[in-house]
């Protein structure tokens, strides 16, 4: 059960950030039930997690809506979590020991075989461990909830930017350059390569807005 509505949280939310659902829009789970051919039991489901990364807002009484993030929101949001993971990983390289730094490599190379094969959707899953495990070693308990809490709700962004055009080879470019700060023990060149890995300004960010533009506005704009 649990398998099938992380599975339609993944489908909706390519669907919402694609424009399938636009902002406003309300979502139905006996539609949606019926639409995928589940019980609502799964849709409810993926529609709280859905809520809990902010995608989408249940109103009393009115039901579930779509929500609306603009550009700055999101903007201000990744500026965020790029200084929360840079604090973690300035952490991890300062305290990591040897049993959380070989997690932290396992899932760097977990990382470099999905890159390898193309997966787009296996390396984003195969990130959050990576990221997660450096988190874990920064040895934060507090720190490490606070970023994992805005990073569930920069998921659905940081999962559709990786399908940006060489976005995944150039994140596990990224990730060698933290892993090699935090393995030599250089908290500033961690933090500093985190940093730069997680955040996204000029051509970054434009690309993500452009991913996340209607298909049917942008063959309007060729035509």
């Amino acid at each position: 059960m649990e398998k099938r509505a992380d599975q339609l949280r993944d489908r909706l939310e390519e669907e919402i950030l694609t424009s399938r659902y636009r902002p406003g829009d309300r979502l139905d789970e006996q539609s949606l039930a019926a639409q995928f051919g589940v019980s609502r039991t799964p849709v409810r489901e993926a529609l709280f997690q859905l809520v809990a990364a902010g995608l989408i807002e249940h109103r009393p009484h009115r039901g579930t809506f779509v929500s609306e993030v603009g550009p700055r929101h999101l903007m201000e949001m990744f500026e965020v979590m790029a200084e929360l993971e840079a604090m973690c990983a300035r952490l991890a390289a300062r305290r990591v020991d040897a049993s959380r730094l070989a997690a932290i490599e396992e899932s760097h190379r977990a990382c470099e075989a999905a890159a390898e094969s193309g997966d787009m959707d296996g390396y984003y899953y195969e990130n959050e461990a990576f990221h997660d495990r450096i988190r874990a070693a920064g040895g934060n308990a507090f720190l490490r909830e606070q970023a994992a809490q805005l990073h569930k709700r920069l998921k659905p962004y940081r999962r559709l930017q990786l399908r940006v055009r060489n976005r995944v080879a150039a994140s596990f470019r990224e990730h060698d350059a933290i892993v090699a700060a935090i393995r030599a023990g250089d908290p500033d060149a961690a933090a500093a390569a985190m940093r730069d890995h997680v955040a996204i300004q000029g051509e970054r960010f434009t690309d993500l807005l452009a991913s996340l533009e209607p298909h049917g506005e942008s063959r309007r704009a060729r035509d």
